[in-house]
């Protein structure tokens, strides 16, 4: 097959069907209509001789070759996007462009307010929009584009990427003010006996506190688990629970929830917040910009 024989821009849909999984959203994403998506398909299985990807209840699977064609089609098309743009700088000042981050529900607590507001300033052009770096395709989508930065303990995007530390931080037990624990050192049996509410967040480095805890041999009395920490503040305020939590997001719910927080009478290691992007835009002028923005703002020197 020579290159005179396929529309490039079949490969493009090809691309983001391998992101998104359904055509609905392809559509969408490529402004065009569900149709035109699936008549592009039509054409690109006709054009390789597979079916490529199969509808199932997950969305559209990619079939074995699919999947063998994936990452050189994603680098081939990143390689000339890159160089189309290479010459191309990013003026902050007068930018419109959109920026997707990866971050949880505790990244976007600590991160989010000082950025917005940051970028209101210097690039009052620039949105922001975020996704849950605990999708499981992330790394797929920061190697084709549509994620440009990742924020937090993500021990699994390790080969193809590039990171940086921003800072170093503790687990905390929190609590209300005037908790019958607050402003004692914590015992081991006290965090025992009381009642626990537990953020299972799967797929980040914050689910090796849990394990660490349990490899221990240390149990607790669980009353409530929860899939993200953005309601913790509002529960530990009107009940006797207590919650591990980073220290930093323990600082940003003092104030509004008026809680407090105590040393882990528990030994935990200290957990690095980096900053992650793919190595595909390691030379991209937005990319490094923001991710030098966020940097110079977030480092251990400059840490809340």
């Amino acid at each position: 097959m020579e290159l005179n024989d396929i529309d490039l821009n079949l490969l493009v849909v090809f691309n983001e069907l391998l992101i998104e999984r359904r055509v609905a959203k392809v559509a969408d994403k490529l402004d065009l209509t569900q149709p035109s998506v699936s008549n592009a398909l039509a054409r690109l299985r006709k054009l390789l001789q597979d079916e490529l990807f199969l509808r199932t209840p997950k969305g559209m699977e990619p079939t074995l070759y699919a999947s063998q064609l994936a990452e050189p089609i994603s680098f081939a098309l990143n390689t000339i996007r890159n160089s189309l743009n290479q010459h191309a700088e990013f003026a902050p000042a007068t930018s419109t462009r959109k920026f997707t981050i990866g971050m949880v529900d505790l990244g976007e607590i600590y991160f989010l307010p000082r950025l917005m507001d940051k970028l209101a300033r210097v690039a009052p052009g620039v949105s922001v929009s975020t996704v849950r770096n605990t999708a499981v395709n992330l790394k797929d989508a920061m190697e084709a584009g549509q994620v440009d930065l990742a924020m937090g303990l993500l021990p699994q995007l390790k080969a193809g990427f590039f990171q940086r530390g921003l800072f170093q931080q503790d687990y905390v037990c929190m609590l209300r003010q005037g908790h019958p624990l607050q402003g004692k050192r914590m015992t081991l049996k006290q965090f025992t006996e009381a009642d626990h509410v537990v953020v299972v967040s799967e797929g980040t480095g914050h689910a090796k506190m849990d394990e660490i805890i349990e490899r221990k041999g240390i149990r607790r009395n669980i009353r409530l688990t929860v899939p993200h920490f953005v309601a913790v503040g509002h529960i530990l305020a009107k009940t006797n629970m207590i919650a591990t939590v980073p220290e930093q997001y323990a600082m940003a719910c003092l104030e509004p929830f008026k809680l407090t927080y105590v040393k882990h009478p528990v030994q935990l290691p200290r957990i690095g917040i980096n900053i992650f992007w793919h190595a595909k835009a390691h030379k991209e002028p937005g990319n490094q910009w923001l991710r030098n923005l966020i940097a110079d703002m977030y480092s251990e020197s400059g840490s809340l």
